[in-house]
């Protein structure tokens, strides 16, 4: 299978702060959420592959050794929300409560996050 984010796999995803990195997953996990409330379940797993990816690529960047339970917890819950049975009980609400702080920190720009 090939990457749905070549220049990201290439590389480049390792020069991102964590804040960055999980603030894109949290993007493509809120697409995937809109989607699904939707109903269209093909546009929210693509979203949902997409932010895998991008998880899998966090996952694997070595200055996040230390928080390798964390991510991939992470991965668990969001694999058992879309498509197991939700027994950790995942909802919306508990998803933006996850990731909207990445997504603020990483706008931050003392936090090492880019300006924009």
């Amino acid at each position: 299978m090939s990457a749905l984010h070549p220049s990201l796999a290439a590389g480049r995803w390792h020069t991102f702060t964590l804040m960055e990195q999980l603030a894109n997953v949290g993007s493509e996990v809120e697409r995937a959420l809109r989607w699904r409330s939707k109903g269209n379940q093909e546009l929210s797993g693509r979203a949902l592959d997409r932010g895998l990816e991008l998880l899998a690529l966090t996952i694997s960047d070595p200055k996040h050794r230390g928080r390798l339970r964390e991510l991939t917890r992470l991965r668990e819950v969001l694999l058992d929300d879309f498509l197991g049975g939700n027994r950790y009980g995942s909802t919306e609400a508990s998803w933006h409560r996850y990731f909207h702080p990445f997504a603020l920190a990483a706008h931050a720009p003392h936090a090492g996050g880019k300006k924009t």
